[in-house]
């Protein structure tokens, strides 16, 4: 009686963390897609806000921190549109629900793929995801 109540519980804990786990996911790909918003929406002060404390952004040289990140994207900002857009293709949570991984392409003004970015976001106490590790790379002309 005591191993089939204990093998319930496990099904039962098994099935609610996958509903977890896909909550999550949902949860990361409308804060990448939120974002995204933000460049297109011309809005530095939500983009940065998106951003941890201690994030470390991987560009020609390491960035440490939002205001880096801000002041190296600033002319991102500047003019009537976006640069540049992306959106989430794979989201992935990690097991403990704390990390997930986002990655997807990088479109410019016309639609073309221009690159490939990956970010990484934490859940902060608060239950807000923000990214701490985030890396663009520019589409491989291989053959």
């Amino acid at each position: 009686m005591f191993s089939r109540r204990l093998c319930g519980l496990f099904v039962v804990l098994l099935v609610s963390s996958g509903v977890r786990a896909d909550d999550l996911a949902a949860q990361v790909r409308a804060r990448e897609i939120a974002f995204a918003k933000t460049l297109t929406d011309r809005d530095p002060k939500a983009f940065v806000a998106m951003i941890a404390p201690d994030t470390i952004w991987l560009a020609d040289k390491p960035l440490h921190g939002p205001d880096e990140v801000l002041a190296s994207w600033k002319a991102y900002f500047d003019g009537p549109t976006a640069p540049f857009s992306w959106a989430p293709e794979i989201v992935e949570v990690q097991p403990g629900g704390q990390l997930a991984l986002s990655t997807g392409p990088v479109l410019d003004p016309t639609g073309k793929r221009i690159g490939t970015y990956t970010s990484v976001w934490r859940r902060e106490a608060s239950g807000e995801w923000k990214i701490i590790f985030d890396r663009g790379c520019p589409v491989c002309n291989c053959r």
